[in-house]
């Protein structure tokens, strides 16, 4: 509530040392994820909402869900081509165009969401994305949204150990698509979120993974899968950001370059607080429902947790061999990060049912 309070009297104090306007900027905005899910209310839906309240409407964000203005993996290509003003996505979804995404989308072995909230904003996380999207892409970018720890899967088989992946057809994207290939023999495919409990319930794959607790159970994905498997090491946080490109950006007013950023900085902390929130109340839903809570061995999931940062730290030795040296720079901060954050991080008060 602090952090809240702070983010909204602080902008609001800028917005009303100004008279109220029309809008001055107008922004369609494309997803890569459905309207009305739980992903598009927390992050995309929030963002446009305070991004008017704190701009006093100054700047309006119509938000469309994925296939309305651009197919849901298109979201980066559509705003680059000018078709819409505005995107949201994550990188996720762009790891097999430069695998320095997967940093800022989390992968196994990654931060936790606590330690990646930190990392981004004090420990010079979003400037990294920034400097890297417009170097890149031409965009200008705001992270919006920062979620909890996913469900490894739901799941039509049993998975307790690294061996019960191979072979297994599994929707996933991202770093964990190419470490389940690679490393476990699994066979990964990728299907927008709108498609994929259709898929699930076919058994068109055996196992998917999608998000977090509390947005998996508004998905119903446990009622056409008898298995949900954990920890989700595969996706120990995620990030989702919102981004135009980089001459829209600056060709806005300083006052409201500064308001629109802290509407994306509010509805990170936001929407953080109501995934932790939901997520407490859909396990013990999980928990009461027929499916059955598999919880693999520390053992067995710190395999998945090592190759996914063998696979970062061999990504980015390639990239530096390409003379790219940005991935090895970036995942040098977050590695650092995680590591000062785990040896010093023992005076936390953790709440556990041991």
């Amino acid at each position: 509530m602090k952090l809240a309070s702070i983010l909204t009297a602080g902008a609001l104090a800028i917005a009303t040392a100004s008279p109220s306007y029309a809008a001055e900027v107008n922004w369609k905005m494309t997803a890569a994820i459905g309207e009305g899910s739980f992903l598009y209310q927390n992050f995309m839906e929030r963002f446009a909402k305070n991004v008017g309240m704190i701009t006093q409407d100054r700047v309006h964000i119509q938000p469309f869900g994925a296939g309305v203005l651009a197919p849901a993996f298109k979201a980066y290509e559509a705003v680059q081509d000018g078709i819409v003003e505005a995107g949201h996505s994550t990188p996720s979804y762009l790891v097999n165009q430069d695998p320095t995404n997967a940093i800022f989308a989390s992968f196994p072995g990654g931060m936790s969401a606590e330690a990646t909230l930190h990392w981004v904003y004090e420990g010079g996380g979003e400037k990294l994305l920034q400097d890297f999207r417009s170097a890149e892409m031409g965009l200008h970018s705001l992270v919006v949204g920062i979620g909890t720890s996913e469900i490894m899967a739901h799941s039509n088989v049993k998975i307790e150990t690294v061996a019960d992946l191979k072979g297994v057809k599994y929707r996933t994207s991202g770093a964990f698509a190419e470490v389940l290939k690679d490393n476990f023999e699994g066979v990964p495919t990728v299907v927008p979120g709108n498609e994929i409990y259709t898929l699930l319930q076919r058994k068109g794959v055996d196992a998917i993974e999608w998000s977090t607790p509390g947005a998996n159970i508004t998905e119903g994905f446990h009622e056409v899968a008898p298995y949900l498997i954990m920890p989700g090491v595969q996706q120990p946080s995620f990030l989702w950001e919102v981004f135009v490109k980089q001459e829209t950006w600056d060709a806005l007013p300083e006052d409201l370059q500064s308001l629109i950023t802290a509407a994306a900085k509010l509805s990170t902390y936001e929407s953080y607080t109501r995934f932790g929130d939901s997520d407490i109340k859909a396990m013990e839903e999980f928990r009461n429902s027929k499916v059955e809570l598999i919880q693999m061995d520390r053992a067995e999931s710190e395999k998945i947790r090592e190759a996914g940062r063998d696979w970062a730290r061999a990504q980015a030795v390639a990239q530096s061999e390409n003379r790219n040296t940005r991935m090895q720079d970036v995942l040098d901060s977050y590695l650092a990060y995680q590591s000062g954050w785990a040896k010093n991080s023992g005076y936390l008060v953790r709440d556990t049912a041991e």
